[in-house]
């Protein structure tokens, strides 16, 4: 996305708010290779059970209905709360990593300009992810939407005047020169990952932290690997599926001529760059 300096406008930002599902195919080709080491019948397939979640159990359905009800009632008290208060929702436009720095600027310039009755509220959408960094488990919290913050302001010429001339704001969301404000549900929706996570902080229990998202930094679906450990050690392998929980990963490997998938552990593979 490209920069611009802070007099300048930037047209027409749009955001995608949707969700991305992303999709995998399963070979015809399986055998299942059961703990490293045991010995194959070259004339014999057997399907691969799919990569499961740890710590699933009887309870699990109780656990996610009561974390949803957690959840939509505190989507509801949001939504309440939105809908009560004055001023709009726009979404200022910023360099990227610099959100949190954007948010303190406005805030303190609609402080030290008496601008507080025109600026209202800013907010930096974030979401609690686990990442999985070098075989190390750590939980971070980051930006929803990367280079957006949140602010609700009454839009008048010296309020839109202070958010454009903020150090490291390149624009705001909406058609041409004209801000566009958001809509309640649009709101809901952006903020909704920060919802999750007070819940989730709220919640005691093993299964609510089993819940978190939970991201694989080293490894991608696609990627090529070399298997350092196990049979397989030395061959190379691609990437099908990646299990973050129990960090396992599924990849193909060429077997007796065949692209056959194996189930390894993350520290048995290194990613070939």
């Amino acid at each position: 996305m490209t920069e611009s300096d802070n007099t300048s406008e930037n047209n027409d930002f749009e955001i995608d708010l949707g969700a991305v599902e992303e999709s995998s195919n399963e070979d015809d080709i399986e055998i299942d290779l059961g703990v490293f080491g045991a010995e194959e019948d070259d004339e014999t397939d057997v399907d691969i059970a799919p990569l499961t979640e740890e710590g699933e159990d009887e309870d699990s359905d109780e656990e996610d209905l009561d974390k949803d009800d957690a959840v939509a009632k505190a989507l509801d008290e949001l939504r309440a709360r939105l809908e009560s208060e004055y001023g709009d929702w726009y979404v200022i436009h910023t360099y990227s990593g610099m959100e949190n720095r954007v948010k303190q600027n406005v805030d303190s310039r609609a402080q030290s300009l008496n601008m507080e009755d025109y600026i209202f509220e800013t907010i930096v959408p974030t979401e609690e992810v686990v990442e999985v960094r070098n075989n190390a488990r750590k939980t971070v919290t980051r930006s929803v939407t990367p280079g957006y913050v949140l602010i609700r302001m009454e839009l008048t010429d010296d309020s839109w005047s202070l958010v454009r001339q903020t150090p490291s704001v390149t624009g705001i969301v909406g058609h041409g020169q004209q801000p566009v404000s958001l809509s309640i549900d649009e709101v809901v929706h952006m903020l909704t990952p920060s919802v999750i996570a007070q819940v989730n902080a709220a919640q005691a229990g093993a299964a609510v932290t089993r819940k978190k998202k939970i991201e694989v930094v080293d490894f991608a679906v696609g990627d090529s690997v070399m298997v350092t450990d196990g049979p397989f050690t030395g061959v190379h392998a691609t990437i099908t599926e990646i299990n973050a929980n129990n960090q396992r990963l599924r990849a193909l490997v060429e077997i007796l001529g065949r692209e056959t998938p194996v189930d390894l552990e993350f520290k048995q593979v290194e990613k070939v760059v």
